[in-house]
């Protein structure tokens, strides 16, 4: 009864959520179609698939949940943490501030502190969901970021083979980031129509490469990009240059999928210890749906469950710190 008296609440709050957002949609709409227009940019071309057009009901669901955190944090300033949240989401390509995520992680540990206590009916229940809701909202964005890290680093070596075919025919290198951000799809198309934006509005090319680098996060673009600032201050053959990068980044992206391959067995080591446990006591409440009630009702299994929950993250942390080769 607790369960589905949860639900109804979570179901009602996000009913309630998905009015506000709907109500309003069509005026920010409105809006980023006339930034668009100012913007000048050129319209993605018809054989060029977004994200968007690959999966519509993820990104509208994406959205709306974008859309309700905005909406939250328009009044609120954020907390001043060591950790750039903003630079987060750029990483992650968010469209927040990071005072919005903040926003979300809050609204995430307000509903799972909600949802878990009221199954479990206990202060520490609540407690466990919110910082649950607080770790969930962490590890997605880790998991964009590492997602959105890899596809730039697979899209690297076309990039800079477009890039020095561009200048062997005669582009300037503007020329040639421009041809990038109108052929190739995202992330890196979209990084580099983001240095053509700041560059027609005034920020210096070079401060906009650094400043792509810092987004990117990635140590193969980074040798890109002191070539370019080199080239740039004391000449010399870019495009051959962008030759000798590009088969050293092939190079590191074998080593790394080497790696990978000798690392699996840790990985899915990992993978069946952590879910072994969850596996477990779903079993045992089916077949003896008794057994596991102390666990839910006394305040020591309370804190057995919340104790075990800290174990399993902290081992599975170590697990992937161990089989995460840096390369």
């Amino acid at each position: 009864m607790r369960i589905f008296i949860a639900m109804m609440v979570m179901l009602g709050s996000l009913l309630i959520c998905y009015a506000v957002i709907h109500g309003r949609q069509q005026k920010e709409k409105r809006l980023v179609a006339r930034l668009e227009t100012i913007s000048h940019l050129d319209r993605p071309q018809a054989g060029r698939r977004s994200a968007h057009t690959l999966q519509p009901t993820k990104a509208s669901m994406q959205e709306h949940a974008f859309t309700l955190v905005r909406r939250l944090a328009q009044n609120w300033n954020g907390l001043h943490l060591k950790v750039d949240y903003d630079l987060k989401m750029q990483q992650a390509g968010w469209p927040l501030l990071g005072k919005e995520f903040q926003m979300g992680l809050l609204l995430l540990a307000v509903l799972g502190g909600l949802l878990v206590g009221l199954i479990l009916w206990s202060p520490l229940g609540s407690l466990a969901g919110a910082a649950g809701g607080l770790l969930l909202g962490l590890i997605l964005m880790n998991f964009a970021i590492q997602r959105r890290q890899k596809a730039f680093a697979n899209q690297l070596g076309d990039m800079l083979t477009m890039v020095s075919n561009a200048l062997r025919a005669g582009f300037s290198f503007m020329q040639a980031i421009e041809m990038v951000a109108r052929e190739m799809d995202d992330p890196i198309g979209g990084e580099f129509g983001e240095i053509i934006r700041a560059n027609r509005l005034g920020t210096p090319l070079d401060k906009a490469l650094e400043q792509m680098s810092q987004r990117v996060n990635s140590t193969d673009f980074n040798l890109v990009v002191t070539a370019v600032l080199i080239q740039r201050q004391v000449g010399g053959n870019l495009s051959q240059i962008l030759d000798t990068i590009s088969e050293t980044v092939a190079e590191r992206i074998r080593m790394r999928r080497e790696v990978k391959a000798l690392t699996a067995q840790g990985r899915a080591s990992g993978a069946v210890l952590a879910a072994l446990p969850l596996g477990l006591a779903g079993i045992l409440s089916i077949v003896n749906p008794g057994y596991l009630q102390p666990l839910m009702t006394e305040d020591l299994g309370q804190m057995a469950v919340v104790g075990a929950i800290i174990l399993e993250i902290i081992g599975f942390w170590v697990i992937n710190r161990i089989v995460n080769i840096e390369v």
